[in-house]
């Protein structure tokens, strides 16, 4: 009794004391921070759940009395100048965040932070109008320093707080953070539990959308330092693993598989780090892909391979980009191809597309894996055959460290500024990069020349883009917006390079003996909602379809069009061509498939979001969407979910652990 009377009176006097000592700054931080929360929701998400508004909150709360108390321990003036420092940084990491968002159309990281800052420093003008479009929330966000700069002196502490108030900060920033983690380690509702979101996977979209920006900086911060969950366990999902689908045998297997010899046992068997082992036992049961009736279609063939910079199927018209819209016509037709976009943009894009894998969130992947060993990268498959190996880029040569990461996929690589002599203006011109490049490599029969555009690179204006304003009288015409003709415009330079490089590949006799690749890096993020559907002539569905896009494979010795109406994506595209070109590679360590194999197609995005031949799956929606007339459950999407969580995980555990230097070297 006496104790129970003792703590009684000491809860009482705690409560006193903190009501005694309640300042206004232990309110308004938690409500500053969690009112530019809100903001940033506003102006990056359509709408958001009321889970998530309480996961928000309830972090909100705990980081703002986390602040209170560093605002609490020293002198009155030190006290207000650790606020205004704090509020400050808050402010210019929601701003900053919204301005990417607005950009990029996905959320910063820390790495792309600390590495990539030029990204923002050198498209200056795209960065402009990302400020422009944002001033409305960036004027919001202003709000709370200014009204704490207006009535700072009225909160700030008046010097160091007592014990019981230092004790009751620290304690409500626990309370509330371990209140959050509680409520989401227990929620495993939907196809993919908030659970899985926050303690497995880092996806900064649903993150920010779930738990906030302060919290998605914390987890960027500690997969930054210690990576992901890497415990050999494999899928983390809360229901039991299920074993990867099969496919169905034929009853004589006519083509065989896409695979190499590899004794995965003595592999496991010889392995002590957990990791890889559990990394072996994986792709040992990964079903490979077979081979069909294309494989080794266009052996020893020359192949050009574009990565065109924001082109789409808006960018294909009969009367300006005549010769883009032949191709895709002709040769192979992808009537369901998608290009998602990723955390890293163009770098991402290309490395999805090169690399038949997907990137790993917070790094710059192709960066990273310019110190690994990538044995199918095209160069280093094509070059022991004989080829000659090139890649071009025109913009410099070094923009997102492509002098490392091209060189190591096989490439003799040249860019602006270590040997591409082209014209340096924004953008550079595709025509010019084919003129200078095109007739020297035509003497090395075979070649294979990879080339990464730049031409169609936003901003889409007549004032500060050269291709736009070069190819203006083309456009006129069109019944469009500025940005959408622009658009076009800039694309009309693309056409006339593929245009050059069909008519030196007939001059040169090497047309029937060449094959031209060419898909996109990203859709073009810098237009917006209604100048795409402008372009596309209705309004496109904003979740999936204006991810949409073309992906042309085609050479002049095809006699007919080959339609394919499985779902596929840029991840798709170095498989297929492997496929095509008869090159020995071991199809279950790629997340891409070979489009033309029977295997059921399947389309993965940044957000775990996800379509295939059966449905479509909203991340942000947590919901699966069956197509008309198909009977799909929740149990198959939770299976296929697990495909993708898969893909993503062991794509970042090759970029991470080097796993191909040990298991092709």
């Amino acid at each position: 009794m006496p104790e129970t009377h003792y703590n009684r009176r000491r809860t009482n006097r705690i409560k006193d004391v903190i009501l005694k000592n309640l300042n206004p700054l232990y309110l308004f931080f938690p409500a500053a921070i969690f009112y530019m929360e809100i903001i940033v929701k506003m102006a990056c998400f359509d709408e958001t759940s009321k889970e998530a508004l309480l996961y928000t909150g309830l972090f909100s709360v705990s980081v703002g009395l986390g602040c209170s108390l560093l605002a609490s321990l020293w002198k009155p003036k030190t006290n207000e100048v650790v606020t205004v420092v704090l509020l400050t940084l808050f402010t210019l990491l929601f701003i900053a965040q919204i301005v990417y968002f607005q950009v990029f159309q996905t959320f910063g990281t820390l790495y792309s932070l600390f590495v990539g800052t030029d990204a923002i420093t050198k498209f200056w003008s795209a960065t402009f109008d990302g400020i422009k479009n944002s001033m409305l929330y960036i004027v919001l966000l202003l709000l709370p320093i200014l009204v704490f700069l207006l009535a700072g002196d009225r909160m700030t502490p008046k010097g160091r707080q007592s014990r019981d108030v230092l004790f009751s900060l620290g304690f409500g920033t626990a309370f509330c953070y371990l209140i959050a983690f509680i409520l989401i380690y227990n929620n495993s509702s939907g196809i993919m539990p908030v659970r899985y979101l926050y303690r497995e996977a880092f996806v900064p979209n649903l993150s920010v959308s779930n738990f906030g920006v302060v919290t998605t900086l914390r987890l960027d911060a500690k997969y930054l330092l210690f990576g992901q969950r890497e415990d050999g366990r494999g899928n983390p999902l809360p229901e039991e693993q299920a074993e990867p689908e099969q496919p169905e045998e034929p009853e004589e297997i006519e083509y065989g598989y896409n695979v190499l010899e590899i004794d995965f046992d003595a592999l496991i068997d010889g392995e002590t780090n957990a990791v890889i082992r559990d990394m072996h036992e994986y792709f040992k049961r990964v079903p490979p892909t077979r081979k069909n009736e294309y494989t080794g279609m266009f052996e020893g063939k020359n192949l050009v391979w574009f990565v065109g910079e924001a082109f789409s199927s808006l960018a294909l018209d009969e009367t300006v980009t005549p010769t883009l819209c032949r191709l895709a016509k002709e040769g192979f037709v992808f009537k369901n191809f998608y290009n998602p976009v990723w955390s890293v943009s163009t770098s991402d894009g290309e490395y999805v597309t090169l690399t038949g894998l997907l990137p790993k969130s917070g790094v710059w992947s192709f960066r990273r894996s310019g110190d690994n060993y990538m044995p199918y990268g095209f160069g280093n498959m094509l070059t022991p055959l004989g080829y000659t190996c090139k890649a071009y880029h025109n913009h410099y040569y070094s923009y997102y460290d492509r002098h490392k990461s091209h060189p190591n996929l096989g490439y003799e690589y040249k860019g602006l500024g270590n040997g591409l002599k082209v014209t340096e203006i924004w953008p550079e011109s595709d025509l010019e990069m084919l003129q200078v490049t095109l007739p020297e490599d035509l003497k090395n029969i075979p070649f294979h020349t990879y080339y990464m555009t730049v031409s169609g690179h936003l901003n889409y204006n007549f004032y500060g883009n050269s291709m736009a304003l070069r190819h203006k009288s083309k456009v006129e015409h069109l019944p469009y917006s500025e940005a959408a003709k622009a658009y076009l415009a800039c694309n009309v330079e693309l056409d006339l390079a593929v245009s050059y490089l069909i008519e030196q590949l007939t001059a040169a006799g090497q047309l029937e003996n060449t094959v031209i690749v060419l898909s996109g890096d990203h859709y073009p993020y810098g237009l917006t909602d209604e100048e795409m559907n402008e372009l596309a002539g209705y309004e496109l569905e904003k979740k999936f379809e204006k991810f949409k896009s073309t992906l042309i494979i085609w050479s002049a010795s095809m006699e007919e069009p080959v339609e394919v109406d499985k779902v596929c994506s840029s991840v798709d595209v170095m498989p297929t061509l492997a496929n095509l070109m008869g090159l020995d590679y071991d199809s279950r360590f790629l997340v891409g498939q070979d489009i033309l194999s029977p295997s059921p197609g399947l389309v993965e995005f940044n957000d775990r979001s996800w379509i295939s031949d059966l449905g479509r799956y909203d991340a942000s929606e947590n919901m699966f969407t069956p197509n008309p007339g198909v009977n799909a459950g929740d149990e198959y999407a939770r299976n296929t979910l697990r495909r993708v969580n898969n893909a993503f995980e062991y794509s970042a555990k090759i970029l991470e652990f080097d796993y191909y230097s040990k298991v092709l070297k």
